[in-house]
């Protein structure tokens, strides 16, 4: 009986001993846990998380609808975008209703000092080179132009087809754009007319895809628009719009044909070669460093270059494949 008695002694005590190592055990892991949370909080899960409202100049809407989805997938966001002409997502940042607008343009020195006199100083980060496609109906023979005669039409200097080509029996040129506040419009004014200014007949519609619908039926229109409306080849879209068009080849040559002329492939943007581009930039004024520098953070990044590739454009902060396209 003496022999038990010390054996449930010993097993009490050894019992004792496990009780206080799992409760220790228990209470290292709740620390740990709790700890674990609010490193979460404080490494930047506000960069991830919550609702925001973006400004996006109307001809990448396609590339950043694109973002925005990847990005929602990925974590608890909501990004709210508001699809307009560049003036005013730069105009909607001014005002602060929005914290991140995407445009083809950084800020001018009067847009600066307004942020500035507010003690604001937003970033631009450039995340992707675009072009700007000329196309043309699907019958029109002449498919081939160089940046000359583009700005000599641009400017009303050139009025009629065969006044380029000489057997085209299309007449006059009516050119469109997507409306008269768009990006590509200040563009054509400040990088391919430059020094002229642009004809007053030029004609505006509305949305970069109502231009492709107008050349798709008028054969003797051509339309300038961003390239990522026609060029993501995952996009059914895209691919149905590249069947109702044709896209012009650009030359820098002042006697263009096959040979020197390229069309806006990546390819032709990485080389320089195509010579109707620009630059694309997120201008962020995120003074807290919250859900708006996140998402800059994930465009700039891998996947959302990634993203950027696969919509035709040129990312910038990732390398691209070299592949040989043939004329």
């Amino acid at each position: 009986m003496h022999f038990l008695y010390i054996t449930n002694y010993k097993t009490n005590i050894f019992m004792k001993k496990i009780s206080f190592a799992f409760i220790f055990l228990l209470c290292f892991i709740i620390i740990s846990c709790g700890g674990n949370k609010k490193k979460d909080k404080d490494d930047g899960n506000t960069l991830r998380s919550g609702y925001i409202k973006i400004a996006v100049d109307e001809t990448m809407k396609d590339v950043l609808q694109n973002e925005i989805n990847v990005y929602e997938g990925l974590y608890p966001a909501i990004i709210e975008p508001i699809y307009t002409t560049e003036p005013n997502a730069i105009d909607l940042l001014k005002k602060d209703t929005v914290r991140l607008a995407v445009t083809a343009r950084p800020l001018n020195k009067s847009e600066l000092k307004y942020f500035h006199d507010k003690t604001y100083y937003p970033e631009e980060i450039r995340i992707a080179i675009d072009a700007v496609a000329i196309i043309t109906h699907p019958n029109n023979p002449d498919s081939i132009i160089n940046v000359q005669n583009l700005k000599r039409i641009l400017t009303g200097e050139i009025k009629s087809w065969n006044e380029i080509y000489p057997s085209s029996k299309l007449g006059k040129i009516q050119v469109v754009f997507d409306n008269t506040n768009s990006s590509i419009v200040r563009y054509a004014a400040d990088s391919i007319c430059r020094d002229k200014p642009l004809s007053s007949e030029l004609n505006a519609l509305d949305l970069n895809k109502e231009v492709v619908d107008y050349v798709a039926k008028t054969p003797n229109a051509m339309g300038l628009i961003g390239v990522s409306l026609i060029s993501n080849e995952l996009d059914s879209v895209a691919v149905d719009f590249t069947k109702k068009i044709q896209v012009m080849r650009v030359s820098k040559e002042e006697k263009p044909d096959r040979y020197n002329s390229v069309q806006p492939y990546q390819y032709y943007i990485y080389t320089q070669e195509y010579p109707l581009t620009r630059n694309i930039y997120i201008i962020l004024n995120d003074f807290r460093g919250e859900l708006p520098k996140g998402f800059t953070t994930f465009v700039a990044g891998d996947k959302g270059q990634r993203i950027i590739k696969s919509a035709g454009l040129l990312p910038v902060t990732m390398p691209v494949n070299q592949v040989v396209v043939y004329r």
